[in-house]
């Protein structure tokens, strides 16, 4: 959907609802729905509106124009009366019967229901006090701000500036939440912190011209002002980014290098941290949305590296490599041949990849995107520290397309054997196609289409490179066997995840295992394990949720034979956004069913 989201305001049907239960007595059946519904959507009404008001950068994802010239409330007054509301909403939404309800308000109602729930453990477990890791947080993320804004106006560039000199406060306050998180033992390890300094320093700049923050406004933007406009403008930005972006970002450095650093923590498991195997319990729960137990998670990795390493022998015999499995990734890892010449190879590849993918979407889906994406290169500011490729999904509102990110740092380390993977991951079928369908689903509330969980959202990326074999690729053995490296690294992360986190698992072990058990190159083995050391438990959600989406298939095709139809089984899949595992699987056994009849 284009435009403002919807409010979902209806008045008048409360009224008129009223009139008739007083007129003509008891109310119709269907009646009485219609007003359970229109309860739950001005409770979730009340919710977005407050979550609007709160997050204002959220505001600006969405489209919706208040706040623009804010940036988040990170003191803990602001936290502690966030959670307050919070507890206020849980305890109104449980009192409605969510069984009652009909399919798209129930969606809503689960949504809001886990999003709410998962807010509250966030707040048992403090993880406000560990806002940052080696890959995100507001000193990485805030240098995307000219894209995340799509500068247009005049308008649009005094909120920018506003923004710019509301940094100091919005550190200020990061830094506040993390010394109180020294003070209960509630950091992150060393171990990945070692880069973090250099990470804040790279954006402490001599000329403010030279900022990410003045680079990273597109021309077109600039274009759109009249000249003598923007000779202005671009002074007050300067202004700001020398007065308050520059020093924010140096006074953080200082922090991270004289007291968050030193005081991190020795050991990398979350089961080190107060009540750490409980939390630990908990966001396996909540990147699975299963009722799963790390234990079983990581006997799940085991099974199913020992099945791709199977399918791994049969592609090393076809291709005809004589030694053993090992010797054969330690080839794909070190010849040239399987890497770009430069960074420009890299793109124009997974260009190509991506255009001939376009053409066969049609096979598998009745309704695509209309929101388009893009190819971008991961920025050179945080390109060392992160994995070969990443997705930034769309506004909701449609005014800003995708786009997928892929790393040129260090070449050496992107092999273009998986580049037909990732891109079916990072793109389409995989994230853009299912993120921006979600953008644009017009009957369920905003709310709900801009859910992320990522069992989800990240194993339908990973089914879907399976899925791009149904529509031609993989055809090379060499790409063949990157799609089984990349599967492996997922199932690996399940092993891995779980054994650092849970096991007492070293980092030099956790290492090793990715390095036996996938083609990654070296860089990318100790960027991942790094990955899971500073997030625990997300990394679960990729293999867990593709095995659950390939469960629902077989079932569906086991039980619906030639009737089993792809392209609407998929339509159905992505029509309510990204939902919880069980809520999926609720969904597609009733697509079934109605298949059936």
């Amino acid at each position: 959907m284009l435009g403002k989201p919807l409010r979902f305001r209806y008045p008048l049907v409360v009224c008129f609802l009223l009139g008739a239960a007083l007129i003509g007595g008891s109310a119709t059946a269907e009646e009485n729905d219609a007003n359970r519904d229109t309860a739950i959507l001005q409770l979730l009404d009340r919710i977005w509106d407050f979550e609007l008001d709160a997050f204002p950068l959220m505001a600006t994802d969405v489209g919706d124009p208040r706040g623009q010239d804010l940036l988040p409330d990170e003191s803990l007054e602001a936290i502690e009366r966030r959670l307050a509301q919070t507890e206020s909403f849980l305890k109104e939404l449980l009192q409605i019967d969510a069984a009652s309800l009909s399919p798209n308000r129930r969606v809503d109602y689960e949504i809001v229901r886990l999003r709410l729930e998962d807010r509250l453990a966030d707040a048992r477990f403090k993880t406000y006090l560990v806002p940052i890791n080696n890959r995100e947080g507001f000193h990485i993320s805030f240098p995307e701000l000219p894209r995340i804004m799509s500068l247009r106006s005049q308008a649009d560039f005094a909120n920018y500036i506003s923004r710019l000199r509301a940094f100091t406060v919005y550190t200020d306050q990061n830094i506040a939440l993390m010394r109180k998180g020294i003070e209960l033992g509630l950091t992150q390890p060393a171990i990945i912190m070692r880069d973090s300094v250099d990470q804040a320093m790279a954006h402490v700049v001599d000329d403010a011209k030279d900022s990410l923050l003045f680079t990273g406004i597109s021309e077109e933007a600039i274009d759109q002002l009249d000249p003598e406009i923007w000779k202005v403008i671009s002074q007050q930005i300067e202004s700001a980014i020398q007065d308050s972006v520059v020093p924010s970002y140096k006074k953080f450095a200082e922090f991270l290098r004289d007291e968050y650093v030193p005081a991190c923590r020795g050991s990398i498991g979350a089961e080190a941290l107060p009540d750490g195997r409980e939390f630990y319990r908990d966001r396996t729960r909540r990147f699975t949305t299963l009722d799963i137990s790390p234990d079983e998670v990581h006997e799940i990795g085991l099974r199913e590296n020992a099945r791709i390493r199977l399918e791994m022998e049969v592609i090393r015999q076809k291709v005809g490599f004589e030694d053993d499995l090992s010797a054969f990734m330690e080839h794909l890892r070190t010849d040239p041949k399987f890497y770009a010449k430069n960074a420009d190879e890299l793109l124009q590849k997974a260009a190509l990849i991506l255009k001939r993918a376009d053409g066969r979407l049609p096979e598998l889906f009745g309704r695509l995107p209309r929101i388009p994406y893009g190819i971008r290169e991961v920025p050179q500011y945080v390109a060392p520290q992160t994995t070969s490729a990443y997705y930034w999904p769309p506004k909701t509102d449609g005014s800003r397309g995708g786009f997928y990110y892929i790393n040129t740092y260090n070449l050496a380390a992107r092999p273009l054997y998986a580049l037909e993977s990732l891109s079916a991951h990072e793109a389409v079928p995989g994230h853009h196609l299912q993120l921006a369908l979600q953008a644009e689903l017009d009957d369920l509330h905003p709310i709900s289409r801009q859910s992320n969980f990522t069992a989800f959202i990240e194993g339908w990326a990973l089914y879907s490179e399976r899925l791009a074999k149904e529509i031609g690729f993989y055809k090379d053995p060499y790409q063949d066997f990157g799609r089984l490296s990349m599967e492996a690294w997922r199932a690996s992360r399940l092993v891995v995840d779980t054994g650092i986190h849970y096991q007492g698992w070293t980092r030099q072990r956790a290492i090793k295992y990715m390095r036996d058990n996938t083609a990654l190159s070296e860089h990318n083995v100790v960027a991942e394990v790094d990955r899971y050391i500073g997030w625990p438990g997300q990394a679960l959600g990729y293999k867990i949720g593709e095995l659950k989406i390939s469960e629902i298939r077989r079932q569906a095709e086991r039980k619906l034979g030639d009737r089993f139809d792809i392209r609407a089984f998929h339509d159905r899949m992505l029509s309510a956004g990204s939902i919880p595992l069980s809520l999926l699987e609720k969904r597609m056994a009733s697509w079934v069913q109605e298949q059936m009849r």
